[in-house]
């Protein structure tokens, strides 16, 4: 069965840390890009980062810039969302997802979706 499982989300107060985990099976996760993103009661989903087969490329949206990093680690199947700085408008349900292809690119659309964790920051 191909899919991805989120895990680590939770309640922090603003200025906290989590980190979220993202386990792949059933896809060759090692060639996969992987993307993570996130979406709060009434607002629209958005990519928050991705990162390529070989972490060599990654992507963040400008809003988490300098407070959330992805990273992977391909023996474990695993990616990996770092959030530090957490502010309350962080707040959301993360997804990950995994891209038909090996990099970050429009031309690879992400094809398989987690079921979320979800991510509170208090103020």
């Amino acid at each position: 069965q191909v899919q991805v499982v989120e895990s680590g989300g939770g309640l922090v107060q603003a200025g906290g840390s989590l980190r979220l985990s993202c386990t792949a099976s059933g896809l060759a996760f090692g060639t996969t890009a992987m993307g993570w993103f996130r979406q709060a009661p009434g607002k629209e989903r958005e990519e928050v980062s991705c990162i390529s087969w070989h972490s060599f490329t990654t992507y963040y949206t400008d809003s988490v810039k300098g407070r959330f990093t992805i990273s992977r680690d391909n023996a474990k199947n695993t990616a990996y969302l770092q959030m530090n700085s957490l502010k309350p408008e962080d707040t959301a349900m993360y997804f990950c997802a995994a891209r038909a292809g090996s990099r970050c690119s429009p031309e690879y659309n992400y094809v398989i979706w987690g079921q979320g964790t979800q991510v509170t920051v208090s103020s």
